[in-house]
């Protein structure tokens, strides 16, 4: 076979996975990657269906690529919109020829336009076969760290979150597989990843209990993990499932980096959201791990306009914000998602109010954030040079932080300890902590 292709990738570090283990298939099946549409014989959009700006951003890339790719090639939708909206993806929209999703196995759907994973039809470009995509081998690293999916899907019924209706339950690689897939990398820092990352291991197990006198939770695993590279970082952590011995684990690793998704300060309209907490608990909590360990780094994400949400509950967030004093947040406006708790609610907050209290907290915390990094200036770390210029401390989730720069002679891969010389923004600038001789030396 003698065909190329050309992949974009649109939502969270999970697509992405998800997209290197299809670029991994398709070059075991005789596929040259080119880098761009124009030149290929597949186009391949893996898209985003989490809130309604994703499918919009998915749809537009679709008709972007339809009218960039040349005569003759093939347009295959996968991902998240077709695993969710299949058929009225391919009904809408005619430039599209195969819509083939990976999530859930499903039979196959009647147009022939439409398949399932877990489906077999005639082969088409090696997408429409059955596969389990959790379990692909991937290629090669491109960069000094990489995303790895430890499980897919979800067991909690969130109000506002639709991924459980096409993403399924969850379901829990065997640790062996991981970390087979870790050493295969060869990277010097490991993102885990899952839609529960802290529940990993439950399904496995028959729950949280059985987990525990087992020992095949995230614990475990992050023990695993940090015996085979130099950083284990975690992303997606509920907080309800933040217990001493998780916190004592990431800590013990070295990046004590906690990527709590709080959503929210008000209990009241937490409580509605069917999610754990509120601001009293979530600082406690904070406030604990600070104690344990001090250089701790915080990120969380809050959802802004969620129905029934008051004055008084933004007001109760703004305090909570201004309290934590997280390193990173992000805002996101209400998506009323078809499915959800959420979009059948009365008292649904205008979009326009909705915006005006996400940019609010927003300026909040790019203040708490800039100040933050500037409480940096003068210090020391070890830092990953992603690329020349371009580096993370343990402070720095990839692609969703600030980043260090630091000089180009700096090449990519090195890890070792910089001098923080200033800051702008959420950006940091460094210069090595000691002379660099030379490259070789490094």
């Amino acid at each position: 076979m003698d065909e190329r292709f050309w992949i974009t990738t649109l939502g969270c570090p999970k697509n992405e996975v998800d997209s290197q283990k299809l670029i991994g298939r398709l070059a075991a099946g005789g596929y040259e990657r080119v880098e761009d549409p124009r030149d290929a014989d597949l186009v391949v959009v893996n898209t985003c269906a989490f809130i309604d700006a994703a499918r919009e951003e998915s749809i537009e890339a679709i008709l972007e690529l339809h009218a960039q790719r040349k005569l003759g090639s093939r347009l295959v939708v996968t991902g998240c919109l077709a695993e969710r909206s299949g058929e009225e993806l391919a009904d809408a929209l005619g430039e599209i020829d195969l819509v083939a999703g990976f999530g859930v196995p499903v039979e196959m759907k009647t147009t022939q336009r439409v398949v399932r994973a877990g489906t077999t039809t005639s082969p088409t470009d090696g997408l429409t076969q059955s596969f389990d995509l959790l379990e692909l081998p991937r290629p090669p690293a491109f960069a000094p760290w990489a995303y790895v999916k430890v499980a897919e899907g979800c067991d909690r019924r969130c109000g506002f979150c639709a991924i459980p209706s096409f993403r399924g339950k969850q379901r829990s690689r065997p640790a062996t597989s991981i970390l087979a897939e870790i050493e295969a990398l060869d990277v010097r820092e490991v993102v885990l990843i899952a839609q529960d990352l802290a529940s990993y291991g439950h399904d496995r197990t028959g729950g949280p209990r059985q987990r525990e006198s087992s020992g095949s939770g995230i614990v475990d695993l992050i023990g695993a993990v940090a015996q085979r590279v130099e950083r284990v970082r975690l992303l997606y952590l509920y907080p309800s499932s933040l217990n001493d011995r998780l916190v004592e684990a990431i800590v013990a690793t070295g990046v004590p980096y906690f990527d709590l998704s709080l959503q929210h300060a008000s209990g009241r309209l937490l409580r509605t959201m069917r999610r754990f907490g509120d601001g009293p608990r979530f600082l406690e909590r904070i406030a604990r791990i600070r104690r344990l360990e001090p250089g701790a780094v915080f990120r969380s994400s809050f959802i802004l306009g969620y129905p029934g949400e008051t004055e008084e509950d933004h007001d109760e967030l703004l305090r909570f914000i201004e309290e934590a004093n997280l390193d990173w947040a992000g805002f996101f406006k209400f998506s009323r998602e078809d499915g959800t708790l959420a979009a059948g609610l009365d008292s649904q907050v205008p979009s326009s109010l909705a915006l005006e209290r996400l940019q609010e907290c927003s300026e909040l915390q790019e203040a708490i954030t800039a100040r933050r990094r500037g409480q940096l200036v003068g210090s020391t770390s070890d830092v990953l040079v992603d690329r020349r210029g371009h580096a993370r401390s343990y402070r720095e989730a990839p692609e969703i932080d600030g980043i260090v720069r630091v000089p180009d002679s700096i090449p990519e891969g090195w890890l070792g300890p910089v001098r923080f010389v200033g800051a702008v923004g959420p950006d940091l600038e460094a210069v090595p902590a000691f002379e660099l001789i030379s490259e070789s030396a490094l």
